[in-house]
């Protein structure tokens, strides 16, 4: 008899826990898809409107997209 509200508290308990989502957690998924010493994100394309530009590809059909600001300077004699 003493488990009987024992179980229903957990029962209780559990009604509050959130529905999980499938697929991977946000931050795995960034470490999966980042390339280019994790500066760039692979994408389908790039956007322009955020300073973005293409420098190599990830795989057959994404690119590696990085920020400007992120590229290395090239010297040039």
């Amino acid at each position: 008899m003493r488990s009987v509200p024992l179980v229903l508290v957990v029962f209780v308990l559990l009604s509050y826990v959130p529905p999980v989502r499938s697929g991977l957690n946000i931050y795995i998924r960034q470490i999966f898809d980042s390339c280019w010493l994790f500066k760039g994100v692979c994408k389908k394309e790039c956007n322009g409107e955020l300073e973005e530009i293409y420098n190599i590809l990830c795989d057959a059909e994404s690119l590696c997209c990085i920020d400007r600001k992120d590229m290395p300077t090239l010297f040039v004699k």
